[in-house]
């Protein structure tokens, strides 16, 4: 068997799922492409164990615990998708990234203004901490 065919199929899928990761903007697609990657290797491992011709077949029971790593990724990320999903009404990256930005550079401003109880800033006025000191 030659070693050619099956490493430029394998190319071809790896290179197709790193697109996939790199161009789309759905969530379930990126762990669609990911899959696609780890085929990729699976399909090496088997590959490089048949030319090897391995008495152990080590690249086919290595494959064999690739396969269940990914379905166990695959379910754990299908998880995180739909609660985001169903958090936010979207499954888009992008839109996932802006918001927990936008969350962080509020924090990231407020803590940098120093307002907070105490502040003159603060809606509550400097009056809200010293309510509980004795007159």
């Amino acid at each position: 068997m030659h070693l050619v065919y099956p490493a430029v199929l394998a190319v071809l899928l790896f290179c197709t799922g790193v697109y996939g990761v790199l161009a789309r903007r759905n969530a379930i697609l990126v762990l669609m492409s990911v899959e696609l990657m780890l085929n990729a290797v699976n399909l090496n491992l088997v590959a490089f164990d048949a030319w090897l011709r391995d008495a152990l077949h080590a690249g086919q029971a290595l494959t064999l615990f690739v396969i269940a790593i990914a379905a166990a990724e695959i379910g754990i990320g299908l998880a995180i998708v739909l609660m985001v999903y169903r958090a936010r009404g979207s499954a888009d990256i992008d839109r996932i990234r802006d918001t927990s930005e936008a969350a962080m550079d509020r924090a990231a401003e407020a803590d940098a203004s120093g307002a907070g109880p105490g502040h003159p800033d603060d809606p509550a006025g400097p009056a809200a901490t010293n309510a509980e000191a004795p007159a």
